[in-house]
């Protein structure tokens, strides 16, 4: 039996939940969607990338 992946909101998600990013880990990936479209499209990176654009994102906030 598969887990479902344990989703979180963005934490520069807007409070009206207008726009909002959700991500989860899964296994050795990483998955975002739109909170809106839960079972639409996500965009899955390794977790390497992902922390690398963590990174960048904290350099350039």
């Amino acid at each position: 039996m598969r887990a479902e992946p344990m989703w979180f909101k963005s934490s520069y998600s807007a409070s009206d939940g207008s726009q909002c990013l959700e991500v989860a880990a899964v296994r050795g990936a990483v998955r975002i969607r739109d909170s809106k479209r839960r079972s639409g499209p996500q965009l899955a990176i390794t977790a390497h990338a992902w922390a690398d654009f963590l990174a960048y994102a904290g350099e350039v906030a």
